[in-house]
């Protein structure tokens, strides 16, 4: 088997994702998925991998690995290169499972669970899809095609919010109400009444719910190390489920420092790829948990390190989730399979509302949990009707 083709493809309506089709002379097409950049990240896989990659047994996924990795001379954060290594290796293991006729889990080595919890990053129908929009707070835009606007909901209505997804059986969210304050002082400080104001979700969900709701805390990178803390303190009354990226991840002292400023785990990060980088701030004791995005640390093969990696310090990891269906549908797949997987992140408002408008198959999810992926490979496919879209624009490289 050889691969004959690579296709880039991207959708204008959602001009933050790009897919993979890698094409072999068998008949069997993998499919991959990175997001963001992603008119950069077909550029290098037409002008760099497929030179490299086109007339190569794609079953070979190790050696493409490293390969392309050189190649792309990655560095240890999620650039256009290692974003598209990420898509070419999800797309190779598709092929893997297609040939084998077995789910990526069971090449990992076989389910060690038949389903993980999730919880539900409190994002609307439109969260983060324009290639311009900020995904911050005060930038949504409320949709008349999505149900559940749950970025609105958690601002003024955090209690109804809770309630709904309890309703649901989801018993842990994600929210970020302070990032709307960092810009009044490029996130160096935070007044006490905006702490105040930042707190009132925290507030609602407890009165309401009490303690069955687990909250998480994204703070997206925003803030000093003070400011970080400060924030930090105001919030572990609350006991929320964890702290995420409160600082750049430029300095792994800082981190290690923020964490050591709060009994409550810090959750970091998916702003950085390989395990190169979390070698690091795993020896420097910086995160309590790891967060990794699979279409962006580098696919699923170095996802699955990683995940090793953390077990070694006896830590759990947490797939990301808030870009895209393939995403999801392998961190499911590494959720299954990895001993220390905590929880997996999912988008409501996402995976029922474009989602399936795009792909052929998601995870099962009931009752606050996912469940283990059926079908050989990845288990799903871009739907025909994407690829005849007119607002596509789809790039070949061939043999």
């Amino acid at each position: 088997m050889k691969i004959t083709r690579i296709d880039t493809i991207q959708i204008a309506e959602f001009p933050n994702l790009l897919f993979v089709h890698l094409h072999t002379d068998e008949g069997i097409v993998g499919l991959g998925e990175t997001t963001y950049g992603p008119q950069a990240v077909a550029a290098f896989l037409h002008s760099q991998v497929a030179p490299y990659l086109l007339g190569k047994n794609p079953l070979h996924i190790e050696r493409h690995w490293r390969e392309i990795f050189v190649r792309g001379r990655t560095s240890l954060s999620r650039g256009a290169e290692i974003r598209g290594l990420s898509a070419v290796d999800i797309a190779l293991w598709d092929i893997f499972g297609q040939t084998a006729r077995l789910p990526i889990h069971q090449l990992l080595g076989g389910p060690y669970r038949e389903r993980i919890q999730i919880y539900n990053t409190c994002a609307g129908h439109r969260y983060g899809i324009s290639a311009t929009q900020p995904v911050a707070v005060g930038s949504f835009q409320p949709s008349q095609e999505g149900k559940y606007e749950d970025l609105e909901a958690f601002l003024y209505r955090a209690d109804e919010l809770a309630e709904s997804l309890l309703g649901e059986g989801i018993r842990a969210m994600k929210i970020w109400p302070f990032d709307q304050f960092a810009p009044k002082t490029n996130g160096q400080s935070i007044s006490l009444e905006d702490l105040d104001k930042g707190a009132e979700p925290f507030r609602k969900i407890r009165k309401a719910v009490g303690r069955r709701m687990e909250i998480a805390v994204e703070m997206h990178n925003l803030w000093s190390l003070p400011a970080a803390i400060r924030i930090a303190k105001a919030l572990e009354e609350f006991e929320p489920m964890w702290f995420e990226d409160p600082v750049r991840m430029d300095n792994l002292d800082a981190l290690s420092q923020f964490k050591a400023a709060t009994h409550i785990p810090t959750c970091a990060s998916e702003t950085v790829s390989t395990r190169f980088a979390f070698r690091e701030m795993l020896e420097r004791h910086a995160t309590s948990i790891v967060m990794l995005d699979v279409a962006w640390v580098g696919g699923i093969s170095e996802a699955r390190r990683i995940a090793s990696l953390a077990e070694t310090h006896h830590l759990p990891f947490a797939p990301h989730d808030c870009t895209g269906p393939i995403t999801l549908m392998a961190s499911v797949h590494l959720c299954m399979n990895a001993p220390n997987a905590l929880i997996q992140e999912t988008v409501r408002a996402f995976y029922r509302g474009w989602y399936p408008k795009l792909v052929t198959q998601l995870p099962r999810i009931e009752d606050g949990y996912v469940y283990t992926p059926e079908g050989p490979g990845l288990g799903l496919a871009l739907l025909p009707e994407v690829l005849k879209r007119a607002d596509v624009t789809l790039q070949t490289s061939t043999l």
